[in-house]
């Protein structure tokens, strides 16, 4: 028999609503899932008690049911109760309050409210006749508007939180609205001659959302996930030297969870020769895989999402469940992937619009999921000496005499019964299969045309060099500086025009650089560099090296590079500006590259870039000029920013303090 019926809301039919057929142990025998007019038909329910449930919005809700041999069985409607409707608020000394209606010209929010609120969130607005709106940033489930005098037809469509965005629980409702105009007030200044005080305030003009802000929320939310600290936690989780006993970290593959418990015992009894190194190096690469990539959340690792501060500097108030609604929007719903990279697939591979690309996983991964990895952090990160302290003390550890009369590190003696020992007798066995210096700078000027400077890359003379990046990027960073002085006079509307032509300079740029060695050697120096920091970052170095403890470093590896630059007399200019340009520089770098800009013609998509990034642009800003003297707001003669080799100009300054 069949049983037909039909799922309502006081506004409305209920779509995409799952609706069950229960026996009386409490068990699934049949379901139905609700169609566009909330209407279900559950098939093949043989005779006798059942119970008809659905556990939508709501807590679960039941319905007995008689079916009676050969007769189909009529549900009928049935209301879900969600009492959901719009309500009119208005702003009162600083408070939000219900109203009755809405006044012509005056700033009121239109709220969509129901007994259930925490698990319903409003997917679209629709007014009639057309009226300018937002999403509020303080009210949820709200919409902002100066509405005209009249009627309003305002339309909500909302659906369930939770689940896959395609398979929630869905509505809408509408009601109409009437906008009244107000009595007219003479205003003398900003006191009412007629009426009450009027008070007048000038605001930053609005932008409209873009949904390219998920994707800077992911890369955000990526570049936090690969922050050392989570590295090192989860190192320390997986060797537990202290405690000589092995555990996993959650979240691995299932393929990888084998492999790593299996080198993690053979490391037990192996405890000399490169075993403990090629365990660490592959634990890192583990996590470089699990953390890089196009996301937010996901079920096997923790996400980095802040709703209060990835919010504030989107404009408005977002769950990490709409935010991953936005980018499932923003990539697509057939194949999730960049429209960047689409871009791209369509004009070189027409031949896959025929077939499906997943056929073949290693292509698939490298075009749906590009690691979020730039190559400019580990450029930085040499700059600020990571790699040379790493090399003097593997140097000193071979017991090889430094270059000077008196060696700097003559008292280091790392005793074999700590695992440091081990860890560096493994990294010096596996020097050949390390990038060397000359392979990375020659990646360096193939990507942004910067030069490393030292004996070790002398005569470098790259086959195809991004000479022009580092002016189009500075330019850029100028440009926002422009943008934000006047962004923040209430009196002015900054272009973003200049900002977007920017954009698409440096993202040219950059996906010029994005080849060859572009898929890999970036990974490859991350990890390296990574296990140096997690190698400085060890008590035993820490020990000997005795770093100034007042200084309040960002992460544990930061002291011994400070300290190993005042022993050796390398420069004075502290490696947390340096960390700092690398981390800031590759959010940046990442939203150029992957950011579909030369398809955006949309000034708003600039603005809601300078405005998102602007921590990481003023930040990037600071550290530049504490590290290079150079300082890329200052208004010039020519109007060209200073397009310097940072190379160049850090050598100047190391030059200046051996001078003193």
């Amino acid at each position: 028999m069949n049983i037909n019926g039909r799922l309502m809301h006081s506004g409305g039919p209920i779509i995409n609503a799952r609706v069950e057929v229960i026996d009386q142990a409490g068990r699934t025998v049949a379901f139905d899932t609700t169609q566009n007019d909330g209407t279900y038909t559950i098939t093949g329910v043989s005779a006798g008690q059942w119970l008809l449930r659905c556990k939508h919005f709501t807590e679960a809700m039941d319905r007995p049911m008689n079916v009676v041999e050969g007769q189909n069985y009529d549900a009928g409607d049935w209301d879900l109760g969600l009492d959901a409707k719009l309500v009119i608020l208005q702003e009162c000394d600083c408070k939000w309050e219900p109203a009755a209606a809405l006044i012509a010209g005056q700033r009121c929010m239109i709220q969509l409210k129901s007994n259930c609120d925490n698990r319903i969130h409003v997917t679209d607005w629709k007014c009639t006749p057309p009226t300018p709106f937002a999403p509020s940033m303080v009210v949820p489930n709200a919409i902002e508007l100066l509405p005209r005098a009249g009627s309003l037809l305002c339309e909500a469509s909302f659906s369930e939180k939770g689940g896959q965005p395609r398979t929630n629980a869905s509505s809408r409702i509408s009601a109409q609205i009437q906008s009244w105009q107000p009595e007219a007030t003479r205003v003398d200044g900003a006191v009412a001659i007629k009426g009450p005080a009027v008070n007048v305030r000038l605001q930053r003009p609005a932008s409209d959302p873009t949904l390219d802000q998920a994707l800077w929320v992911a890369i955000r939310d990526r570049s936090r996930a690969l922050s050392f600290d989570r590295y090192q936690d989860f190192m320390n989780r997986a060797l537990n030297w202290e405690e000589r006993r092995f555990e996993v970290p959650p979240g691995l593959p299932k393929d990888a969870r084998g492999r790593v418990e299996k080198d993690l015992s053979e490391l037990g009894i192996h405890m000399h020769g490169v075993a403990a190194y090629q365990t660490l190096k592959h634990l890192t690469e583990l996590f470089l895989l699990m953390e890089c990539g196009v996301r937010i959340r996901r079920e096997d690792h923790q996400s980095q999402f802040d709703p209060e501060l990835d919010s504030r500097r989107l404009g408005q108030k977002f769950s990490i469940d709409e935010i991953e609604m936005k980018l499932y929007e923003y990539l697509g719903k057939e194949r999730a992937q960049l429209p960047y990279i689409t871009r791209i697939v369509r004009a070189t591979f027409p031949e896959l619009q025929k077939k499906d690309p997943d056929s073949s996983l290693l292509f698939a991964k490298r075009i749906n999921e590009p690691c979020l990895i730039e190559l400019m952090w580990s450029y930085w990160m040499e700059e600020g000496m990571l790699v040379q302290t790493i090399n003097a003390i593997t140097r000193r550890f071979q017991n090889m005499r430094g270059g000077r009369e008196r060696d700097p590190l003559a008292n280091l003696e790392i005793d074999p019964l700590r695992p440091l020992n081990n860890l560096l007798w493994g990294y010096i066995q596996d020097e050949f299969n390390r990038l060397s210096v000359r392979r990375r700078a020659f990646e360096y000027d193939h990507q942004y045309g910067l030069t490393l400077y030292g004996k070790a890359t002398a005569g470098i003379q790259g086959a195809d060099s991004r000479s022009k990046f580092l002016e189009a990027f500075h330019n850029l960073l100028h440009q926002t500086s422009i943008f934000f002085k006047e962004d923040f006079q209430t009196t002015v509307i900054a272009d973003g025009f200049p900002l977007l032509n920017a954009l698409r300079e440096v993202h040219l740029i950059l996906a010029q650089g994005a080849h060859n060695q572009f898929g890999d050697l970036p990974w490859t120096a991350r990890v390296e560099m990574m296990l140096s920091q997690y190698m400085l970052a060890r008590p035993e170095i820490r020990s000997f090296l005795q770093g100034r403890v007042m200084v309040p470093y960002r992460e544990p590896w930061e002291s011994q590079v400070d300290t190993m630059k005042t022993l050796q007399g390398w420069t004075d200019v502290t490696v947390s500006h340096f960390r700092d340009l690398a981390v800031y520089g590759e959010q940046l770098l990442l939203s150029i590259r992957y950011g579909d800009w030369i398809a955006d013609n949309d000034e708003y998509s600039a603005i809601n870039w300078a405005r998102f990034f602007r921590p990481e642009i003023q930040g990037y800003l600071h550290a530049y000029r504490a590290a290079t003297g150079v300082d890329l707001t200052a208004e010039t003669a020519t109007d060209k920013v200073d397009a310097t080799i940072p190379g160049i100009l850090l050598q100047k300054r190391a030059s200046m303090h051996r001078a003193r």
